[in-house]
C-alpha cells in the first residue's frame, strides 16, 4: 500500500458513551485545524485499523475514526441490542457534535459506503463531499448474491469452506442459518460460525490473494463481531427501505462525490457502482480495471487518495 500517506498516530482519542450501554471508541488524527473528515469502516461490525488514517493527507485534513456499536474497541463487543442504522447515523451526528464540526467530508467503503449514503441522505447539509468504495446498496439481492447464490460460482473452494457448518437440509436460507449460530447461548458454537462466515468474506475480498486480508479476517475479536453484527444487519434488511439508498439519492446532487470500485469486485459487483451513479450522476465513478473489493488493492488505494487529495485541493483552508 505504497499509495498511503505514512503512518500517523492519534493525537486524542477517547470513548462517547450512547444510549442501551454503547460505548463508541473514537480517535483523531492529522491537523486539528484542517479539513474535517470522518472514517467509516465496512462490516457492519469490521472496526477501524491504524492504515485507515493513511487515506488522508495529515498536514490537510482533522481525521475522525471510530469503531460503530459492537465493533473493535467499542463495547458491549459484538452487541446486537439498539444496532441498527438509524442507530449508527444517529451516533454519527452526535461525533460531529462532540468534535463541534459544522459540515465534513465522509469516506466509507463497503458498509461504510451503505452507512455514508444513508447519513448523507438523511443529513445532506452536514456533507462537503463523500468519497464511497466498492458500493453495497444491501438491497436483497445483493446479500443473496454473496450468502446464497452468485458469488459461490466464483469462488467454489472458499463457498465449501463457507457452507460446511451449515447442514444441508438448512442450506435454503444460509444467513437465517448463520444466525441462528451466531446468536446461540454456546460461545463455542457462535465462535465457529463466526470463522467460517468472515473467512469467507476475507477469502474473496481481493483481486489477487492477500495473506493479512485474510489473517485480519480469520482473527477472532474480528470475526466474531463482523459475523454476528452483519448477519443481524442483513436478517432485518439491513434497517432500510426498499431501494431506499437509490430513492434517496437525488439529495446528493449538489455534494461533490467520488465513487471508487473494482471491476472484478465479488463482495459487491460494480452493477451496484453504476446503479448508484445513474441515480447520483453528479458524482465521479471511476471502475479500478485491476481490482476487487479491498481497499487494500494498490489501484485501489491510490485512486482514493486521489478522491481525497482533490476534496482537499478544493476545500482545505
Amino acid at each position: 500500500m505504497d499509495a498511503l500517506y505514512p503512518p500517523i498516530e492519534p493525537h486524542r482519542h477517547g470513548f462517547l458513551e450512547v444510549d442501551h450501554g454503547h460505548r463508541l471508541y473514537w480517535e483523531e488524527c492529522g491537523n486539528p485545524s484542517g479539513l474535517p473528515v470522518v472514517f467509516l469502516h465496512g462490516g457492519p461490525g469490521s472496526g477501524c485499523e491504524p492504515w485507515h488514517r493513511r487515506f488522508f493527507d495529515p498536514a490537510r485534513y482533522r481525521i475522525v475514526l471510530f469503531d460503530q456499536r459492537g465493533s473493535g474497541r467499542s463495547t458491549p463487543h459484538a452487541g446486537l441490542e439498539a444496532n441498527t442504522t438509524d442507530d449508527l447515523i444517529e451516533d454519527i451526528e452526535r461525533l460531529r457534535e462532540l468534535f463541534g464540526i459544522r459540515r465534513w467530508v465522509v469516506f466509507g467503503g463497503s458498509w461504510g459506503s451503505t452507512l455514508g449514503l444513508a447519513y448523507a441522505e438523511a443529513h445532506p447539509d452536514r456533507i462537503i463531499g463523500l468519497v464511497l468504495r466498492g458500493i453495497f446498496l444491501c438491497r436483497p439481492r445483493d446479500v443473496q448474491w454473496f450468502y446464497q447464490s452468485g458469488a459461490d460460482r466464483v469462488f467454489p473452494e472458499a463457498w465449501a469452506d463457507y457452507v460446511a457448518p451449515i447442514p444441508p437440509e438448512e442450506r435454503d436460507d444460509l444467513v437465517a442459518a448463520y444466525h441462528r449460530r451466531l446468536t446461540d447461548p454456546d460461545p463455542a458454537v457462535r465462535e465457529a460460525a463466526a470463522r467460517a462466515w468472515s473467512v469467507w468474506e476475507g477469502s474473496t475480498s481481493c483481486l489477487r490473494p492477500n495473506p493479512e486480508v485474510l489473517a485480519h479476517f480469520a482473527a477472532p475479536s474480528v470475526a466474531v463481531s463482523l459475523a454476528r453484527i452483519e448477519c443481524h444487519y442483513f436478517m432485518h434488511g439491513s434497517f432500510l427501505g426498499p431501494d431506499q439508498l437509490l430513492r434517496e439519492a437525488p439529495r446528493l446532487a449538489e455534494i461533490p462525490g467520488y465513487i471508487v470500485h473494482g471491476r472484478y469486485d465479488v463482495v459487491c459487483p460494480v452493477e451496484q457502482a453504476v446503479a448508484l451513479h445513474q441515480a447520483w450522476s453528479s458524482a465521479e465513478l471511476e471502475i479500478v480495471p485491476d481490482a476487487g473489493h479491498s481497499a487494500a488493492e494498490p489501484g485501489i488505494a491510490r485512486r482514493l487518495i486521489a478522491a481525497t487529495d482533490a476534496l482537499a485541493d478544493r476545500f482545505a483552508g
